[in-house]
């Protein structure tokens, strides 16, 4: 299976699958000199770790993470640092229970990878799913906490703004209130509702989507490249890529489409220090394919889990039509723990926008 990497200098390749012995990171391109401990890691992994609250899956993983290479401690400064060698991440699996995949061993699940997988390798994981499951991303949370060492800089958080048709009041908007609630919800009044609401879905076997916004602040104007280097397409890119992810827009986005030229330009104005003050936002901090200095926002629409209790039509491996009902553990909302996932994402996009910034005009 290729296509198991991404990134320019900052490179990062993930391995493993949901019910292996376990999955992990390795690292290519980071600087070396920088302080990295693994607590720092854990702190994202803890974000997005299953089993938190009854909203999410209930396998227990505890995703611990251990630096196997590229790390050494530095007696300057009494700190163990980067080396610029390959970093390896490593969490081992703990909690599997691959019998309750047993009943679909010969069915392919709607709405998921297995028809594809098949197709594409004449074999596949039907124990989770394998790589196409959500339990991959833990590796790309611990590579997105190394990019963040990288970008000091800049602030990346993410906020889950809908969950299926309930959604957040926006003039309520507090980024301290995400941390503090099951669903990375940044509007308080919001969280009665998402629990009302995903309570009815998880008691009918069923499943819902979700919509997340990842803003980034601080990164400095000139990162990204036009063309076929721009900066919102590597982070369409990424964020597109995380499992069950089905639509990613920058800044207004589709929204756009609906605003004259007068409304949707971000006018400017003379600032303080010397570069423009823009007055609006609509392009998401990207023009041209190039970062202009504002907050990069983008959001991703996340699909419903395809693993349900409710019955299904199918069909088997050998082409007979049945029926299927997933068993096991699932999130009624995968994209509660999609918020560290997308942050994580973001923060490579950026740590490899800004070394190739630094490596072309220094």
């Amino acid at each position: 299976m290729s296509h198991n990497t991404f990134g320019h200098l900052f490179r990062v390749t993930t391995y493993g699958e949901s019910h292996g012995a376990g999955l992990g990171c390795v690292i290519d391109g980071c600087p070396p000199l920088i302080p990295l401990d693994v607590a720092e890691i854990q702190a994202d992994l803890d974000r997005r770790r299953p089993g938190t609250s009854r909203f999410t899956t209930q396998r227990r993983e505890p995703d611990e993470a251990r630096i196997l290479s590229g790390v050494m401690f530095d007696e300057r400064t009494g700190k163990q640092v980067t080396t610029g060698t390959p970093i390896c991440i490593h969490i081992d699996n703990v909690d599997q229970r691959s019998k309750d995949y047993g009943d679909i061993k010969e069915k392919y699940r709607p709405g998921h990878a297995d028809f594809t997988y098949d197709a594409k390798y004449g074999i596949r994981d039907y124990r989770g799913g394998g790589r196409s499951s959500a339990r991959e991303t833990a590796a790309r949370v611990a590579a997105g906490a190394v990019a963040r060492k990288v970008i000091p800089g800049v602030k990346i958080r993410a906020a889950l703004v809908q969950m299926g048709k309930v959604v957040i009041d926006r003039a309520n908007w507090d980024w301290e209130e995400v941390p503090r609630n099951p669903f990375f919800s940044p509007d308080a009044d919001s969280v009665g509702r998402f629990v009302h609401y995903l309570d009815a879905i998880r008691k009918a076997g069923s499943s819902v989507g979700a919509v997340l916004e990842v803003v980034a602040e601080g990164a400095p104007a000139g990162w990204g490249a036009p063309i076929y280097g721009k900066l919102d397409a590597e982070i369409a890119a990424a964020l597109m890529s995380i499992n069950a992810v089905k639509g990613v827009e920058i800044g207004d986005g589709f929204a756009a489409a609906a605003l004259t030229g007068e409304e949707n330009a971000d006018e400017m104005r003379a600032g303080n220090d010397g570069a423009p003050r823009f007055l609006s936002n609509h392009a998401g901090g990207v023009l041209g394919g190039i970062s202009t200095g504002q907050p990069i926002v983008a959001r991703l629409a996340v699909k419903p889990t395809s693993s349900i209790l409710a019955s299904r039509q199918t069909v088997t491996r050998g082409g007979e039509e049945t029926d299927i009902s997933t068993k096991g553990r699932h999130d009624p909302c995968v994209g509660i723990r999609a918020a560290p996932v997308a942050e994580a994402m973001v923060a490579c996009v950026l740590a490899d926008a800004f070394l190739r910034h630094r490596g072309q005009v220094g």
